[in-house]
């Protein structure tokens, strides 16, 4: 909690500062009330007393009651400005911090935790915030302040005001040790629930083909049960505080009048006013005490859960990035040729290599194609260029500088990648397309325009109601998979990259769109660098060089012609596909 805090900004701390002078200045209010009521009392006693002298004591009773309440109301204005601040202030950077995460690093939190964490985990110190730190900072104040007041007036009442304090500190120690191990798992079965319902909703339509409404609500209602039954069992362990609160508050009450009250009967008539007096106080100051540590039982209320969150926090924000940035942005001597040298890779943590002692160059403007069998690590092997993972042994170039070497920024905007599912945001066709900052200035609707064309697009574009205007929802979902993968397409085309990745990015697309597609996507990125990942064998037949994938080894470089003769496992998957006569006529 205590580094989360180091989060704040300069102002939050002056409003921090403010609220707690604030505080102070209401406890001193609320203090001063009985000192101006024991007067009262004094005066009413006294048989010479002067009405005008008890009606100032009352004025002034009643100013700081007043005075007390404005404070009050300003604290609360306050602290919920504090609160919203420091909110989004760490939203803000948890967002920022997943946006450096690699794949990596997603994995190891999972989307639903880092959504939980993100909203729920943020809203439960937001919560704490606005209604804990005042309470925080006023309860111990007025609970010691109190004590100072009275202790010394009376040991007998100190006492009997000294066994509440001590019953109702051990009720929250105890009550505190219970349930914070109970608030860490209800924040896991968070995310688990979160997890869940994402994906339910994700595949509702597979949900609703295989008629699994049945299976996923008992799926649902599992996690849901055992985090109510968690919840209903943390509030039972709560809701004693309020009733042993009000017992210590009341016993204490009537202990301090029978103490008292002994105490009149066995004292002189000279000594019957003051003790008298002290009865009256004792009973003010001694109900501050509980309503001190009344505050004190709301804030651990929310204090163990918080305090949970701001853990979950905590091991976002302060997460190691496994892919370093590098600081190179200058010019280089080539131009669009990307270079494996020796690459092995393996997933962390796992034991077997996924790549083997990978070597080939592009050369600029040339189109080299991967191909292989399910597994064999085509996809791997073209996610280590743009350092979704760094290359477990070996080196990757670009241009002749190592990719670890590159400033993220500057190596993206030399690649235009289209991912093996194609990825659409909210908004329209036109800034689905000229999405992101590239380094040079967006895209303009000529620019994208033209890249629809090439990625075959145009004819249903321009067919929608608004043409590039037109609303992309979410996901693509009022699109069909053909479209939305030639939409992603023209957003790298748009872009105007050294290198192009293509990671499966023609499997959606019909035989006829694929060959037009292919042929104006050549003569249009003739000066780039084209690397396909594919199973069509017709997708890349007239790639300049083919390399051939088996279990994570290269096992045949060469053009289709070549691999036909020379590797068998392309043979064979080319005949998987196409008869003899249609290979010897390619």
């Amino acid at each position: 909690m205590i580094k989360l805090m180091k989060n704040l900004e300069k102002k939050d701390k002056i409003i921090i500062l403010v609220i707690a002078l604030l505080v102070i200045l209401s406890v001193y209010l609320d203090l001063k009330m009985p000192e101006y009521m024991s007067k009262i009392t004094k005066l009413i006693q006294t048989n010479d007393s002067n009405m005008k002298d008890i009606l100032t004591s009352g004025s002034f009773m009643l100013l700081c009651a007043v005075s007390s309440l404005i404070c009050t109301i300003i604290i609360g204005y306050l602290s919920s400005l504090l609160s919203a601040r420091f909110s989004r202030s760490i939203r803000r950077k948890i967002f920022t911090k997943v946006e450096s995460f690699e794949i990596t690093e997603i994995k190891k939190f999972h989307t639903a935790s880092l959504i939980t964490r993100t909203t729920n985990d943020v809203t439960q110190i937001e919560m704490l915030l606005a209604m804990g730190l005042q309470l925080l900072i006023k309860s111990p104040v007025m609970a010691i302040w109190a004590l100072m007041k009275i202790v010394g007036k009376s040991s007998e009442l100190s006492m009997v005001t000294g066994i509440g304090v001590i019953i109702i500190v051990i009720t929250n120690l105890i009550i505190i040790k219970i349930v914070t191990p109970r608030f860490q798992k209800i924040q896991t079965l968070t995310d688990k629930i979160n997890g869940v319902t994402r994906e339910n909703i994700t595949g509702i339509r597979v949900v609703h083909a295989f008629n699994a409404e049945s299976f996923e609500e008992n799926r649902f209602a599992k996690v849901n049960n055992e985090i109510s039954s968690i919840h209903m069992r943390v509030t039972k362990t709560f809701a004693l505080m309020d009733p042993m609160m009000n017992f210590v508050m009341h016993f204490q009450h009537l202990a301090i009048y029978i103490v008292g009250a002994i105490l009149i009967l066995n004292s002189t008539m000279s000594d019957k006013i003051d003790i008298f007096s002290n009865m009256v106080v004792f009973s003010s100051y001694g109900i501050q005490v509980i309503i001190s540590f009344l505050m004190l039982t709301m804030i651990f209320m929310f204090l163990p859960r918080a305090k949970v969150s701001a853990n979950r926090i905590n091991e976002v924000l302060e997460e190691d990035i496994s892919i370093i940035s590098g600081t190179f942005k200058g010019k280089t001597k080539e131009t669009g040729t990307v270079e494996f040298n020796h690459v092995s890779f393996k997933y962390p943590d796992a034991d077997e290599y996924i790549l083997k002692d990978i070597s080939f160059k592009a050369e600029k403007g040339e189109t080299v194609a991967f191909i292989g069998s399910t597994g064999s690590g085509k996809s791997t092997l073209i996610n280590l260029i743009p350092r979704f993972y760094d290359a477990t042994e070996g080196t990757i170039k670009i241009d002749d500088v190592d990719v670890k070497e590159y400033d993220t920024k500057a190596l993206n905007n030399k690649i235009g990648y289209i991912s093996q599912t194609a990825v659409m945001f909210t908004g329209s066709v036109y800034e689905n397309i000229a999405y992101g900052d590239n380094g040079k200035r967006k895209p303009s609707l000529k620019q994208v325009k033209k890249a629809v064309e090439v990625a075959q697009a145009k004819e249903f574009v321009e067919k929608m109601e608004n043409d590039y205007s037109s609303h992309v929802a979410r996901g693509g979902t009022n699109i069909s998979g053909g479209q939305k993968q030639r939409l992603s397409i023209a957003r790298a085309i748009a872009k105007n990259p050294e290198i192009y990745i293509f990671d499966d990015s023609f499997s959606a697309l019909d035989y006829k769109t694929d060959s037009l597609l292919r042929k104006e996507l050549k003569e249009y990125t003739k000066e780039a660098t084209n690397l396909i990942v594919a199973q069509r064998i017709g997708t890349i037949m007239n790639a300049d060089k083919i390399i051939v994938l088996e279990k994570g080894e290269c096992v045949g470089i060469g053009t289709h012609k070549e691999l036909l003769k020379t590797c068998n496992v392309y043979k064979e998957i080319a005949l998987s596909q196409l008869s003899e006569e249609e290979l010897k006529n390619a």
